[in-house]
């Protein structure tokens, strides 16, 4: 069931239930990744204007798609001037982001120890990606931030998963290089 119409929205969902298709998650992500920066290069798909609208407060997450079928969900991340997420996961859910306008900073992580509740991670790298760049998480190498680096414009950026992310683990830092874990539930901004 679509959730929002759009121009190009059809092709995109063709193209993302192709990859779904494919089979094991290395090779549904390799297709979901080279398809979704295919699209949003061309610029045939036009994303609806609420994805251009920020939320003051926290970054805005809108589902633009549920597969009633597959599962599979598309949804649009509105990143306003310096907002951005703590370390978290994505509860072993596949996923596949594209840059559809503006950048992000993302810096993925590895867990390099575990104490009871205390976590302890080394940062592996951060790029900077702008429009039109795309890459996945396959857990377990799913533990990542995402920053907008502007301090005046917006980001926009498409994520699909492999079922819908209602909850994930948020990070925060101790203060002596080790950090505590909080389940969050992910709610979801209107989408009009």
């Amino acid at each position: 069931m679509l959730a929002l119409e759009f121009p190009g929205c059809r092709r995109l969902l063709a193209m993302i239930d192709q990859a779904v298709a494919a089979g094991d998650d290395k090779t549904v992500t390799d297709a979901l990744r080279n398809g979704l920066s295919d699209a949003i290069r061309d610029g045939e798909i036009q994303l609806p204007d609420c994805v251009l609208e920020p939320v003051a407060d926290h970054y805005a997450r809108r589902e633009l798609y549920r597969c009633e079928e597959s599962g599979y969900s598309v949804v649009a991340m509105t990143w306003g001037p310096g907002q951005g997420t703590s370390i978290h996961d994505h509860s072993g859910v596949w996923c596949v982001e594209g840059i559809w306008h503006g950048q992000l900073e993302i810096t993925q992580y590895d867990l390099k120890e575990q104490a009871g509740d205390r976590f302890r991670f080394v940062p592996v790298g951060t790029h900077l990606a702008g429009a039109g760049s795309a890459g996945s998480l396959i857990p377990p190498h799913e533990y990542h931030t995402i920053r907008n680096p502007s301090a005046s414009a917006i980001a926009v950026s498409l994520h699909i998963y492999k079922q819908a992310l209602t909850c994930c683990a948020h990070f925060h830092p101790t203060g002596d290089g080790w950090y505590t874990k909080a389940d969050r539930q992910l709610g979801l901004d209107e989408a009009a």
